[in-house]
């Protein structure tokens, strides 16, 4: 069965950095785009940043040029640089990744448990 787990997030001041880490585990044949959303309170959960597997990312407008995305093909991760925090980064975030379990199924949607980051003002 595949997982994905998270690692990271906490508090961090306003103006400040986090990272953080997302480790896809189980029966993984190829891993496609992987990416991290979040849900801020009341709010409907939101991309944030996606990597395609061959190498391409994309980013919302809100975190363009403050965050970076970086993943390990080899050891199916995928990364969060946060620079330049904001209050307003405040979330749950949400590792996702479609991967195949074997050559001939089709890909899957998985979803990490979420992680926590408090950015204070």
């Amino acid at each position: 069965q595949v997982q994905l787990l998270e690692y990271g997030g906490g508090l961090a001041q306003a103006g400040g950095s986090l990272n953080l880490s997302c480790a896809a585990s189980g029966r993984i044949f190829s891993v496609g785009p992987m990416g991290w959303y979040r849900q801020a309170p009341e709010k409907e959960r939101e991309l944030v940043a996606v990597s395609l597997h061959s190498g391409r990312a994309s980013y919302a407008d809100s975190v363009k040029d403050r965050f970076s995305i970086s993943r390990d093909i080899l050891k199916n991760m995928v990364y969060l640089q946060m620079n330049s925090l904001k209050p307003e980064d405040t979330g749950v975030y949400y590792c996702h990744a479609n991967i195949w379990e074997s050559e001939l199924a089709n890909a899957k949607e998985y979803w990490g448990k979420g992680t926590l980051v408090t950015i204070s003002s």
